[in-house]
C-alpha cells in the first residue's frame, strides 16, 4: 500500500450530501471488473451523459480539477452498502484524501486499507474549504498527516484527528494484513510451539 505522509494537491469540491457507494461505483457488472479498472466507472452517472460523452458540468471533468487528489464533499460520504470497490474506484481516479463532515462507517474504515486518508471536519470548515477549492485560483491544499493539519490556499491551518493506529498504518503504508505480516515470525514460532503441545490439532 502506498504510504501517506504529506500531500500537496488540487482539491475538487463536490458539495453533495449522502453520496452513497452505489453512486461512487454502480452495482452490476462493474463489481466484477478488475481492481485496476474500477476508476473507469467511478461516478459514472455524474461523469457521463446518456450518449457516453463526458458531462462537462461534473467537477472532475473540468480542466481545473482533472488532476485533483483531494475531494471535498458533503456529509455522510460513502454511506450505503459495504463495497470496498468504492474506495478502489476513487483511489484509481487519483483521489488520496476526502474531506467531509462525516462518512459512512464501513467506507471510512475501508479507506485505511487502500491508502486513502478520510478527514472529518465540522460543516462550516468544510464549506469554507470547498469555496476556496471552487475559486480555482488559490493554489494547492497541503495535507500533513504527521502533524495532522490541513493548510488551505488562504494560509489558514485546520487540525484534524485520526485514530493513532490508523495514522501509523497510513504513514507506514500498511493495511491490516500488512500489520499482521510484520508479526509473521511470532506467528510461526507460536504455531511451532502449539504443534508440539497439541499435535492432534495438526493431523
Amino acid at each position: 500500500m502506498q504510504p501517506f505522509t504529506k500531500l500537496s494537491a488540487v482539491a475538487a469540491p463536490l458539495m453533495r450530501a449522502n453520496i452513497d457507494t452505489d453512486l461512487i461505483i454502480p452495482m452490476g457488472r462493474y463489481l466484477m471488473a478488475e481492481r485496476a479498472d474500477m476508476h473507469r466507472f467511478a461516478f459514472e452517472v455524474l461523469r457521463y451523459l446518456p450518449d457516453g460523452s463526458e458531462n462537462p458540468q461534473f467537477v472532475l471533468n473540468k480542466p481545473a480539477f482533472r488532476d485533483a487528489q483531494i475531494l471535498i464533499s458533503g456529509a455522510n460520504f460513502g454511506c450505503g452498502s459495504s463495497r470496498e470497490s468504492a474506495v478502489w474506484a476513487l483511489h484509481g481516479l487519483g483521489i488520496r484524501c476526502i474531506i467531509t463532515p462525516g462518512f459512512g462507517n464501513i467506507f471510512y474504515n475501508n479507506c485505511f486499507q487502500s491508502g486513502l486518508l478520510p478527514i472529518v471536519l465540522d460543516e462550516a470548515t468544510v464549506e469554507h474549504l470547498a469555496k476556496l477549492a471552487a475559486s480555482g485560483n488559490g493554489g494547492p491544499f497541503e495535507i500533513d498527516l504527521e502533524q495532522q493539519k490541513i493548510t488551505a490556499p488562504d494560509g489558514q491551518s485546520h487540525a484534524f484527528a485520526v485514530q493513532p493506529q490508523r495514522r501509523t498504518q497510513l504513514l507506514q503504508g500498511l493495511d491490516d494484513i500488512g500489520v499482521t505480516l510484520r508479526k509473521s515470525a511470532d506467528i510461526k514460532n507460536h504455531r511451532a510451539a502449539d504443534e508440539k503441545a497439541r499435535p492432534w490439532i495438526y493431523i
